[in-house]
């Protein structure tokens, strides 16, 4: 066929997916052309001052009340809320009067409402949402958390949420505007993605008060946000306004059944009537707000957390609002108000045609007072912080192996597996007091249940397509507490397989490591060729640690090898007559070292001392130890506020040490070495060094963190080098790009720094770096956790929190963690993976190892033989992708279609070698799927890409723009820039 044929034939049907790939175009049964969105605004008055009544709930998805709790109104002891009486309120009173407008956030919530009604009701709501009078706004399953969240398991739970929205109701159910109104401090990778999925706005109620006062004063309030230095402008722009009042109404105006302000009472023959004055205070409330906002319109939010319950007591108040002011205007008021929404205020401001102040940073870190910083919730509850990560990598390889075993894998052999119950688990745990770490304990063992349950449908959905792609229905064991050396079949079986699943798009060279009781074992490759393994005894403080879960004495370990996106199999046997462990050796170490790396030990204290890289011939001076900061008990003369899960407040800026030596025990084999480190009885850490490896691993375990002495913790490891810094360093915004940080300073603001340590903190998702101009330490973290640059040359990284007092925000309680396993306090274990590197090198090192330590590979297990006619190698891709791309999404849409996400995981400049761009041709990306179309998408797939269109701003000042992207060389060959991601609805077979 000719190449103009063939390019007609592929635009014709990727016309033709357009008509047919589930995007509602309309609602059926209902002839009345939408007038939602900007159409569906009440007409302003050009010449007075516009007041925007936006009535709202704000309904966490978990809090102090799990989220079935609150859905039901269940326990309301502990608050009065119940989201499905809201729901039923509002509809009713909207019904009402059609001038009546509400908004409505969490998917999460209105999905299980909308499923609990009638036909009749359903069509009454879709004529409401076609009418503009109710709106949704940001819609995702939660409002996620912006500090402690993944990028890649925010973009799912917003998919998710805009999914249902448009499957529901059509383009009046999409959302226009992004809203957090509660998070606490904003990330520029959140604006980024929203910006990428299309919204014309973003509106949040929470920054830092000195930030707020600055921008109060200059009427930049509203601005322009910039959020990638790769991304050309305006694909990551995104205009943001904060709102006046954070998200509650104004003093003396909210007439919720939880409040206690007076309604308005219009009857002029009662004693009490205060008609007069509620115009008055509210006419001059408007007018001092105004003068901080640059336009004749101004937004007011008429809502706060689960209210609505009565919408009765909010509407009649507000109808009597409106008519009360307006009525002013025939006596000369110049003040207008209106019922109204977030999208149509955004209009009126984009009408003004104005230029807005330009932003490139982040709203980082987030203080409400001098003394009161939002930066313990970086790391609090830091088991949770991980097990969340752990389960975005399961939910990530469910989702690929769903698509690459096909039908079967939802019901195999196995019985009925499903991914649904871990996306929605996962979705829930992005809301802002989950992952973060902010909610009552009860409502943290919730959200683990639930990731817990998702998991288990997955294995079984794992299990089928492993199945189906190996040919083996033997049952396959899953063992889930590896990290403290627990897991039964290994512990027993003589002879066991290990099935290595691989979710990257390029082969990753793994060390397994595994609870055994044997002495010394044979290991074998899918070729029948013998692995180099060792078997080393388990740590006392691994002992400790496992409790009663585990009785292994040793542990084998080998480096496995699997293909991308596929698997290996490899098949360990029991040797009787062996060599016996690989010894410790309760000796001061002086070096550890491979082909790439040395670390070195100083011998009088067992601490590090320094570490090179062999390869780049480079050394730093670099030592390594715990602290830990006195948690404020709030007693203090300067300041109340006590250290609690959201705030961090230290009683000094020195930490204690919680020891100057630690005692070593060495282990050094030809596959790894490590050197064991004790420094108390809650502290503990090995330093390990694979035999490939060109990363230093740090594993820590602390716990149960002393309380004795009647005094919160707050537990840090700090790295201490020869870097010169400069008072600068470098963290991720949700594991994508990078900002500079500095010591004591904003870019926006100058900064009156009241505490020098909380004040210096910020969010780590992945990594964080120091660097001069030889030398850059990278620190990959295995979850997210606070931490800060305090001292030249210096980086320090908080791992666990104990504390006694709670921080007066409102979870009213302290962050005391015990469980079942551990009652005298809960015990953390995790990683960190050190990388030196040159600067101009560092990035192709770093980059890779952030992935792999999210998706690390799956391992499952299957006791005895194999059947000989078993599958023992796979992979799902014709051939490895560049090292710049990464596969983010590969996920069922429906029975003949993907959804597939692509990203250049560089930045713009980061690297010599990936920072271009990069093509990736469809067609041959699979080896078991045949792609027949593919069409693009906006990032939260809930727009065909060229049909996405959003409000164009104008910064004040505007800088040079970036290159415009080259167009794809073909219809199924598409080309990424640094930074991009990538949406495809693909038709296989």
């Amino acid at each position: 066929m000719a190449v103009g044929s063939l390019r007609l034939c592929v635009a014709a049907l990727l016309l033709v997916l357009c008509g047919v790939w589930g995007f509602p175009l309309g609602q059926e049964g209902d002839r009345t052309p939408p007038t939602c969105g900007y159409e569906s605004c009440h007409v302003t008055e050009p010449n007075m001052l516009n007041v925007h009544l936006v009535p709202h709930t704000h309904d966490d998805v978990g809090w102090l009340k799990t989220v079935d709790q609150y859905f039901y109104g269940d326990r309301n002891d502990i608050q009065h809320a119940g989201v499905q009486y809201i729901l039923d309120s509002v509809v009713d009173q909207l019904l009402k009067n059609p001038d009546r407008r509400f908004i409505y956030v969490e998917t999460a919530f209105f999905y299980r409402w909308w499923k609990q009604q009638s036909s009749d009701m359903q069509q009454t709501v879709k004529r409401l949402v076609n009418e503009g009078r109710l709106e949704f706004v940001n819609g995702g399953w939660c409002m996620s958390d912006e500090a402690t969240t993944h990028y890649s398991a925010v973009i799912d739970q917003m998919t998710m949420g805009l999914r249902f929205l448009n499957d529901t109701f059509g383009p009046c159910g999409r959302p226009r505007v992004a809203w957090h109104i509660d998070p606490f401090g904003h990330a520029r990778e959140h604006a980024s993605m929203f910006a990428q999925m299309g919204y014309d706005g973003f509106f949040f109620g929470r920054l830092d008060y000195q930030d707020r006062d600055r921008r109060r004063g200059a009427r930049e309030q509203e601005l322009l946000w910039r959020a990638s230095e790769s991304l050309a402008p305006p694909m990551a722009d995104l205009f943001t306004g904060i709102l006046p009042n954070g998200y509650n109404p104004p003093d003396g105006f909210c007439w919720d059944q939880s409040c206690d302000d007076p309604p308005i009472r219009d009857d002029p023959e009662l004693e009490d009537y205060n008609v007069d004055d509620v115009v008055r205070r509210f006419i001059a409330i408007a007018n001092k707000q105004a003068k901080m906002y640059k336009t004749n319109h101004i937004i007011m939010t008429m809502g706060s957390d689960f209210q609505y319950e009565n919408a009765n007591l909010w509407y009649k108040n507000l109808d009597k609002l409106i008519r009360y002011v307006n009525a002013q205007q025939a006596h000369g008021g110049r003040v207008n108000v209106l019922y109204s929404t977030p999208s149509c205020y955004l209009q009126e401001l984009h009408r003004a045609n104005l230029t807005w102040a330009l932003k490139t940073d982040d709203f980082f870190p987030y203080a409400d007072a001098a003394h009161d910083y939002w930066t313990g919730y970086f790391t609090s509850r830091p088991a949770l912080k991980r097990y969340e990560r752990v389960s975005n990598g399961h939910l990530q390889t469910c989702n690929q192996l769903e698509v690459l075993g096909g039908p079967i894998s939802r019901n195999g052999p196995f019985g009925k597996g499903d991914s649904e119950t871990l996306k929605k688990a996962m979705a829930v745990a992005q809301h802002h007091d989950a992952v973060s770490g902010t909610e009552k304990q009860h409502v943290a063992d919730d959200y683990g249940r639930r990731l817990a349950s998702g998991w288990l449908r997955c294995q079984v959905l794992v299990s089928n397509s492993l199945a189906a792609l190996s040919g083996s229905t033997a049952e396959r064991i899953y063992c889930d507490s590896l990290n403290v050396s627990v897991c039964p079949l290994t512990e027993s079986s003589k002879k066991f397989s290990v099935n290595v699943y691989n979710p990257l798009v390029r082969s990753v060279s793994w060390p397994v490591r595994l609870p055994v009781k044997g002495t010394s074992y044979k290991v074998s490759d899918a070729e029948g060729r013998p692995v180099d393994c060792q078997v080393v005894p388990v740590s006392a403080e691994t002992q400790a640690v496992r409790r009663s879960r585990g009785s292994a004495p040793n542990e084998l370990v080998f480096q496995v090898q699997a293909p991308p996106l596929g698997f290996n199999t490899y098949s360990v046997s029991l040797l009787q007559d062996g060599p016996p462990p690989a010894p410790t050796r309760r000796r001061a170490p002086t070096a550890i070292q491979n082909q790439f790396l040395q670390a070195t030990f100083d011998p009088a204290t067992g601490l590090l001392s320094g570490l090179s890289n062999l390869e780049t011939k480079q050394t730093i001076k670099l030592t390594q130890n715990f602290f830990w900061y006195n948690a404020s008990d709030g007693n203090n003369s300067k300041s109340n506020q006590p250290s609690g899960a959201y705030i961090f407040r230290p009683n000094s800026s020195t930490p204690f040490l919680v020891s100057p030596t630690a005692k070593t025990e060495v282990v050094q084999t030809p596959l790894l070495q490590e050197v064991r480190q004790w420094f108390s009885p809650w502290v503990s850490q090995v330093v390990r060094l694979h035999a490939d490896s060109r990363a230093l691993e740090l594993e820590w375990t602390v716990g149960p963190v002393p309380i004795q002495d009647h005094l919160g913790k707050e537990v840090i490891t700090r790295l201490d080098t020869s870097i010169k810094t400069a008072e600068y360093f470098y963290t991720d915004s949700n594991g994508r790009e990078v900002l500079q940080r500095k010591k004591d300073f904003r870019p926006t603001w100058t900064l009156r720094q009241s505490e020098p340590v909380a004040g210096n903190y910020h969010p780590i998702n992945s990594r964080a770096f120091i660097k001069d101009d030889e030398d850059q330490l990278t620190v990959v973290t295995d979850r997210s956790q606070g931490g800060g640059s305090l001292h030249n040359g210096s980086l320090e990284i908080m791992l666990h929190r104990r504390l006694l007092y709670d921080d007066v925000r409102g979870v009213a309680e302290p962050l005391n963690e015990t469980s079942s396993v551990f009652p005298e306090g809960l015990v953390v274990r995790g990683r960190l993976l050190l990388s030196l590197q040159r600067p101009a090198g560092a990035a192709d090192a770093h980059r890779p190892l952030a992935q792999q330590e999210v998706l690390q590979p799956t391992l499952t297990f299957t006791d005895g033989e194999l059947h000989p006619n078993t599958r023992l190698q796979f992979s799902g891709l014709q051939a490895a992708l560049p090292p710049a791309v990464h596969l983010l999404t590969l996920t069922r849409w429906d029975e003949d279609s993907v959804l597939l996400r692509l990203e250049h995981q560089f930045q713009r400049r980061e690297s010599k070698v990936n920072s271009g761009p990069v093509t990736v041709n469809l067609q041959k990306l699979f080896s078991t799927l045949e792609v027949l179309g593919a069409s693009e998408l906006n990032l939260s797939a809930n727009q065909w890409k060229d049909q996405m269109t959003r409000l164009d701003w104008t910064p004040q000042t505007e800088e040079k723009p970036l290159l415009k992207r080259p167009g794809d060389p073909s219809a199924l060959e598409v080309t990424l820039m640094p930074m991009e991601i990538r949406t495809f609805l693909l038709r296989v077979r």
